[in-house]
């Protein structure tokens, strides 16, 4: 679009002029759940120091909310150039460097904000996070990450699973396995044992005769998708 003078709505001659509109940064935390957490979900209260709306100058950046036009695109937020090249000359538009597309500049700057009309808060967040969710799984929530200058989109707030290792089961995918040590007594006459599993223990019986390596499956005691 900047390459063509607009973008392909305004056609190759270069007559139309797209406006950028600001968007914030986006964040990324690191959120730690445990077995019953994937296999349950859960519902998690984090707080995210993030940039908002300055609270002194409601975002605008300007101590008594003047502005002036910027000198630089004389108002239009853009500033075009024409190059010379081996295709003749090359007239490329860009956002001004200026006021960033804004048009205007500040003349007296928020004493509190220095003029980015941005502060930072900290912020508590509630985060849904759904069954089955896996060691390193990124979940995205719209419109939670940092605010944009002069009334822009917010960024987005980006949530890493961490998933803390069980102290006695082994994930495999959506399969827990567990590593039951018994006596040579019970694998010959066999007895009920119990188990550990997600939501507490339970029993099972171990036949008279089980050999070592022999594998029980508990149904429906593993991990949702």
């Amino acid at each position: 679009g900047d390459f063509f003078g607009g973008g392909f709505s305004g056609g190759f001659g270069g007559g139309g002029r797209t406006q950028s509109v600001n968007r914030g940064s986006n964040l990324r935390i690191k959120v730690k759940v445990n077995l019953h957490d994937v296999a349950n979900g859960v519902e998690k209260k984090v707080k995210v120091k993030r940039q908002v709306a300055c609270s002194k100058c409601k975002g605008t950046g300007s101590a008594d909310g003047t502005t002036e036009t910027c000198t630089t695109c004389h108002g239009s937020g853009r500033v075009t150039r024409i190059q010379n090249s081996l295709f003749g000359r090359v007239q490329t538009t860009t956002v001004c460097p200026t006021c960033q597309g804004k048009g205007h500049t500040i003349k007296n700057k928020c004493s509190n904000c220095k003029g980015t009309g941005l502060e930072y808060a900290e912020e508590i967040i509630s985060l849904s996070i759904p069954k089955g969710v896996k060691d390193g799984m990124q979940l995205q929530m719209s419109g939670k990450g940092n605010a944009a200058p002069n009334g822009g989109i917010n960024g987005d707030l980006y949530i890493l699973i961490e998933e803390e290792k069980h102290s006695e089961l082994i994930r495999d995918d959506n399969d827990l396995i567990y590593n039951l040590l018994i006596p040579v007594t019970t694998a010959i006459l066999g007895d009920t044992v119990e188990v550990p599993t997600v939501d507490g223990k339970v029993k099972v019986k171990i036949e008279p005769g089980t050999q070592h390596g022999k594998v029980l499956r508990l149904r429906s005691k593993g991990l949702p998708s």
